[in-house]
């Protein structure tokens, strides 16, 4: 089981200060945040690409990326082609944040990178409702 699906924490978001519903602390990873269920790491990651649409207008899978998998740290071409194809999303498409099929395709396709497994969409559509 990777780190991610581990931890509940299935866009792998990492420790910065801000506290999520439903996230454990203290966290047993020294990295990495934790979340009671899948959902309530689904909402968190819901909400921060939610958040980078209304903070910092990235409105489309290659800005949203570009942001969540910076060049420094990975292959972020590799990960925009390979989300916009599992999502079946162009990655130049403006994206409406507030609607649950396009989003929840999004974060269940990053999950899928991340962690190398299908989504559960169940899962993604709990942490939508959690909302």
């Amino acid at each position: 089981m990777t780190r991610g699906l581990r931890n509940n924490n299935p866009g792998n978001i990492r420790h910065d200060g801000t506290r999520w519903q439903g996230e454990i602390i203290p966290s047993t990873d020294f990295a990495f945040k934790q979340f009671k269920t899948m959902a309530y790491g689904y909402r968190a990651m819901l909400k921060l690409l939610r958040n980078y649409a209304l903070l910092h207008h990235c409105y489309t899978i290659r800005t949203m990326v570009s942001r969540w998998a910076p060049p420094s740290e990975n292959d972020t071409k590799s990960y925009i082609t390979t989300v916009a194809k599992i999502a079946g999303i162009d990655p130049d498409r403006r994206i409406d944040i507030y609607d649950r099929h396009l989003m929840c395709s999004l974060a269940g396709a990053m999950s899928r990178v991340e962690n190398g497994t299908s989504a559960v969409m169940a899962d993604v559509e709990a942490g939508w409702d959690l909302l």
